[in-house]
């Protein structure tokens, strides 16, 4: 949030907000951080798991590094605490006792070189540049560098809409986490959708929030989805029409639409195979019925 100057404007806080403990923690650290106050109930939602836990947590983008001592604050001593910025002056946090390394995000090799040194982490925070190259490179990078349990949240994902900043593109990251929504889904094997990465053995959910994503990443609950049947009772003369209305039989579509040429097998055999080849029907149906929701 830092980098992107916001003016600060004073506003009435909730009382929702004033009651959140990361809050307060926030409001009384020694050095400046500049935050949206959205941040913090997702936040608690989000990080509360972890309070007093042994985790290693990395934010990207230091600044004033105010927030490493609210982290720092919040999470508890058992917790490490490493701040990484371009900026070689953020050295000097070192010497309150947060591990701080300088590079660039959107580069590949200083994560190699980072992740060899310091192994894998519980929560990556990502509040750097904010541009799309920055965030997905550093969330695709830690994906596989997390440990079970873990979260990577990327900060700042409004600016996926703002010109500014190169967007709406077909390679924002708001594009690139429905991109991590296909992975997941790709557990589904009748899903058809095919990844070239391992993401889908790594991420086990994704959590939206207003300018928030984060991932969470749990390779023990990525199951490859199977159909279970628990052997219990039927009901009798019970007809199953959970499609009926969106997948009707071709049979029963060529009856209604066609009822002179049912007897025509060629005919029957091109229109079955529009059907279900193109799902031309449907596509047209979603079209008229669907398209006013995507307004």
């Amino acid at each position: 949030m830092d980098s992107l100057n916001i003016k600060k404007q004073p506003k009435n806080i909730s009382d929702t907000l004033r009651q959140s403990k990361l809050y307060n923690i926030y409001k009384n650290s020694p050095y400046t951080s500049l935050k949206l106050d959205s941040y913090f109930l997702a936040y608690e939602e989000i990080f509360n798991k972890y309070i007093g836990k042994k985790i290693t947590f990395v934010e990207v983008g230091v600044l004033h590094g105010g927030s490493l001592f609210m982290w720092r604050e919040y999470f508890g001593r058992q917790a490490r605490i490493i701040g990484i910025d371009l900026d070689p002056a953020a050295k000097e946090l070192e010497e309150h006792g947060f591990e701080i390394f300088i590079g660039s995000q959107s580069n590949k090799i200083f994560w190699g070189n980072f992740y060899s040194k310091i192994g894998k982490i519980d929560i990556l925070l990502d509040d750097g540049g904010h541009v799309n190259d920055q965030q997905i490179i550093s969330l695709s990078e830690a994906i596989n560098n997390t440990n079970d349990g873990g979260v990577l949240v990327v900060e700042d994902t409004h600016t996926s809409y703002l010109k500014s900043f190169g967007n709406p593109s077909k390679y924002s990251f708001i594009n690139y986490s429905k991109f991590l929504i296909d992975a997941v889904n790709s557990r589904f094997a009748d899903a058809k959708i095919t990844m070239k990465n391992n993401f889908n053995k790594k991420i086990y959910s994704i959590n939206f929030y207003e300018s928030i994503v984060a991932v969470n990443i749990d390779s023990k609950k990525c199951l490859n989805a199977s159909v279970l049947n628990n052997n219990g009772k039927n009901r009798e003369k019970v007809y199953d029409a959970r499609n009926e209305d969106y997948s009707p039989s071709i049979n029963r579509f060529i009856k209604r639409y066609f009822p002179k040429i049912m007897k025509l097998a060629i005919i029957k055999k091109i229109l079955r195979y529009f059907f279900y080849k193109y799902n031309f029907f449907i596509k047209i149906k979603y079209y008229l019925k669907l398209k006013k929701y995507f307004k």
